[in-house]
């Protein structure tokens, strides 16, 4: 019987595996059976994930990247084809954020440092689009791809304090919905590309500022947690059902969507 749900021996990129989110999606991943190439800068984080990987039966690889160094992208590419023979899911998982490109509660606008806001809007977007142009190329010559960009609460409200990666993340979601069509209509139906979409899930970056160092929220927590129906922060697990439906054929009629997952954040209003 044909399964929809079922992604045995998918062959899936991720980059930005080896953090919080990312790593949770790898062993999940890779738990039900996809071969999982997961992408990042850290060598000793990426050997260590893909060693409690492989001791659980898992089948996944580890290569060393700079998501925005084409060349060398293109390099993990070739690793990728060579060892698994094609690449069917991008999941393009890398970002994050600096401190000279957010505005704390003393600062303004003024205060923000234009290298790390460029710094910032170059992880996050052009760290999406670069693979995004490098590894569909592949999948072009396969006549089927599926990319799912990682955006954020971030990218539907402007949020305070976040001006860098908030804008970037916003870019990531145009982006998305962008090369949904581009793809489609230039290379058939057997082409999809959506964005899930996290809200306040607490990370290495984002702990020191929703929490205090007691555990304790800290008083942006309290305010996020005031704003989200469901009380509380998201963990990772929370992310991979709807994962799995845009890694899966069940989505295979859905492209160009938003699939947030926020406990309610980004529908309340009071």
């Amino acid at each position: 019987m044909y399964e929809l749900f079922d992604i045995q021996g998918k062959v899936i990129v991720i980059t930005g595996g080896t953090g919080v989110l990312g790593a949770s999606m790898v062993e999940y991943l890779a738990a039900h059976g996809a071969k999982v190439a997961v992408l990042a800068r850290s060598k000793e984080k990426g050997d260590a994930l893909i060693e409690g990987v492989k001791s659980k039966g898992g089948d996944a690889i580890f290569l060393p990247t700079d998501v925005t160094d084409e060349a060398l992208l293109k390099q993990n590419a070739e690793e990728i084809i060579a060892k698994y023979g094609k690449i069917e899911v991008l999941i393009n998982g890398a970002g994050g954020n600096m401190p000279g490109a957010t505005i704390g509660p003393k600062n303004t606008v003024f205060d923000l440092k234009m290298d790390d806001f460029r710094k910032v809007v170059d992880l996050n977007l052009m760290g999406t689009v670069v693979p995004t142009v490098v590894f569909a190329e592949y999948m072009v010559k396969e006549k089927r791809g599926n990319i799912i960009n990682i955006s954020s609460a971030s990218a539907l409200r402007p949020l305070s304090r976040v001006a860098g990666y908030g804008s970037a993340k916003a870019a990531v979601t145009n982006f998305t919905k962008y090369m949904a069509g581009e793809l489609a209509m230039k290379f058939g139906e057997g082409f999809r590309v959506n964005a899930l979409c996290p809200g306040f899930f607490i990370t290495e970056q984002n702990r020191t500022l929703l929490t205090n160092p007691d555990g304790t929220y800290s008083d942006r927590g309290n305010t996020i947690i005031a704003h989200t129906p469901f009380r509380r922060f998201g963990i990772p697990e929370d992310l991979l059902g709807t994962l799995h439906y845009l890694v899966s054929d069940a989505s295979k009629f859905v492209t160009g969507t938003v699939a947030i997952v926020d406990g309610g954040f980004d529908a309340f209003s009071i």
